[in-house]
């Protein structure tokens, strides 16, 4: 027996955590020397003593109770398990503990050995950890905020630079167009050349106003129209053309969830989206790879959307681009949607690709995010919000352009080389045409026209006022007058979705002559709106 006092002794003396034995009654028969560091007392201030001696004031009343039903089912176990244990050392002060209980009968009565941690240290770090997690959290919604606010300050710039570019673009394409008809006159051969330098402008003019739209895309100032749509019925319609982008060498393969719920998009902006992901997938996997398109519907609940700057809670549609290729580091997708930012070689990409795709996804109320490490591939995750909005059918097919029957058209745009190009397009194809030069002037012309205004065809952004304002007050002269907007820079017609208002006609610039035509004849072919309230 006295060998197996001095093995419990040896062991209590040995144990890294303080060990207090207590008898049935709760009084201390046994410490060990880490008892003695951790609460202060000497062994002979502690044998004999009430437990209690170590329990904080606060819970020293309640502590008989816990201990007696302890001895009634005396099996180890964790205690403060979902509540916090303090340690009461000999100064008065506290400390974080954490207790193991067990018990063993020794013939004499229950003894309860209770293992006493001072786990300060531990709280102390898992706090440091939650207020580096914290910092860490803050710091990387501080930079999406740096990067969303980067982002919307080129937004407008690049908005800016494509409305004057596009008045430009007009002027440029309409007049090649009007020299390759008088060419088209000539003799063949000798104007051959002739023929062949118009075409080369027409088509850099067209590769321009492409560029612009692209502009405006990521501006979120381009028009869009859109229509309650399947992401599926989109993805199967412009497959082909993706595995004609990717080319043989990468494989693309689909993987639509069933029963999806419906987005609002414009669904030709929609396709854009593919159609860029899928070239800067290609462009990723030069040597051959894999591209997975995927769809799926998901709940973001609050927490998730607190963490991401633009990102709401709701039922959202997922669009997942997943490839193969080289992957990019944190710095260039810190950088991937910024306009003009590309890391292809000169004269082998706009960098204005992924800067679409982020202006149409926002434009339409979304979310995208970027995964990717180099030599791991990419995943670009696209959220767009769910609609309750049954399907829509597809537009009817463009009209044939049409002459004009002597029908008079206010003309107001204040740049005076695109001012001539389309009074010159309607006076040729059988329109009467006045001209303004701002929407006051506007206002004076058709206040002192003697007979009706038929339509009014207006620039959105001018000086002074707006192209809708001047509409306004021109429709309370002449409340018959039909109206139809053109600009290459809507936002002066669109609500605070970006989409074009109830109601209103407009035509994007550059335009062509054939282009304006149709449009002009479907404004003057369709009912008279109600002038806005």
């Amino acid at each position: 027996m006295q060998f197996t006092d001095h093995l419990l002794v040896g062991l209590l003396e040995a144990a890294p955590d303080a060990m207090v034995c207590v008898d049935a009654g709760g009084r201390i028969v046994l410490v060990n020397a880490q008892t003695e560091r951790l609460f202060g007392y000497g062994r002979e201030e502690l044998i004999g003593q009430p437990v209690e001696i170590l329990v904080p004031d606060a819970i020293k009343a309640v502590h008989p109770a816990y201990r007696a039903r302890y001895v009634a089912d005396p099996q180890p176990r964790q205690m403060g398990a979902g509540a916090e244990l303090t340690g009461r050392r000999r100064d008065g002060s506290t400390f974080p503990a954490e207790i193991s209980l067990s018990a063993m009968d020794t013939g004499e009565g229950i003894l309860v050995s209770a293992a006493v941690r001072d786990v300060t240290g531990r709280l102390e770090l898992q706090a440091d950890r939650e207020r580096l997690k914290t910092q860490s959290e803050r710091d990387r919604l501080d930079r999406q905020l740096h990067q969303s606010q980067r982002l919307e300050s080129l937004g407008q710039l690049a908005g800016g630079v494509a409305h004057d570019f596009n008045n430009l673009l007009a002027v440029i394409s309409n007049y090649a167009a009007f020299v390759a008809e008088e060419v088209a006159k000539a003799p063949q051969e000798e104007w051959k050349s002739v023929r062949e330098d118009i075409q080369q402008i027409e088509r850099a003019a067209e590769r321009a106003a492409g560029l612009t739209h692209q502009l405006l895309a990521f501006a979120r100032r381009d028009v869009v129209q859109p229509r309650a749509l399947s992401l599926n019925d989109v993805i199967e319609k412009v497959e082909q053309l993706l595995i004609r982008t990717l080319g043989e060498h990468v494989e693309l393969s689909t993987d639509l969830a069933a029963g999806l719920a419906r987005v609002l998009a414009d669904p030709g902006q929609i396709e854009q989206v593919l159609i860029n992901l899928a070239v800067n997938a290609r462009d990723a996997m030069p040597a051959g790879g894999k591209l997975i398109v995927a769809t799926a519907g998901t709940s973001i609940d609050a927490n998730h959307a607190a963490s991401r700057v633009g990102l709401g809670p709701g039922r959202y549609v997922s669009l997942k681009v997943s490839d193969t290729g080289t992957g990019m580091p944190q710095e260039v997708i810190e950088r991937a949607f910024d306009p003009f930012f590309t890391t292809k070689a000169k004269g082998e990409g706009t960098g204005l690709g992924l800067a679409t795709v982020y202006g149409i996804v926002t434009q339409a109320g979304g979310y995208v995010q970027i995964y990717s490490e180099p030599g791991l591939g990419t995943t670009f995750t696209i959220l767009l919000p769910e609609t309750s909005q049954a399907g829509q059918e597809q537009s009817p097919s463009p009209r044939s352009p049409e002459r004009g029957a002597g029908e008079v058209v206010l003309v107001v745009e204040d740049e005076a080389a695109v001012r001539r190009v389309i009074r010159r397009i309607l006076a040729r194809n059988g329109y009467e045409v006045i001209t303004a030069v701002n929407g006051l002037d506007a206002i004076e012309v058709a206040a002192g026209h003697p007979g009706n205004i038929d339509v009014l065809l207006t620039d959105v952004i001018m000086p002074q006022m707006l192209g809708k304002e001047a509409a306004d007050r021109i429709r309370a002269l002449h409340p018959a007058v039909k109206v139809l907007f053109m600009s290459g820079y809507a936002q002066g017609v669109l609500d605070n979705k970006g989409v074009l208002e109830a109601d209103l006609n407009l035509i994007e610039k550059p335009f062509t002559e054939a282009s304006l035509l149709v449009k002009l004849r479907e404004v003057l072919s369709a009912p008279l709106a109600s002038a806005p309230g």
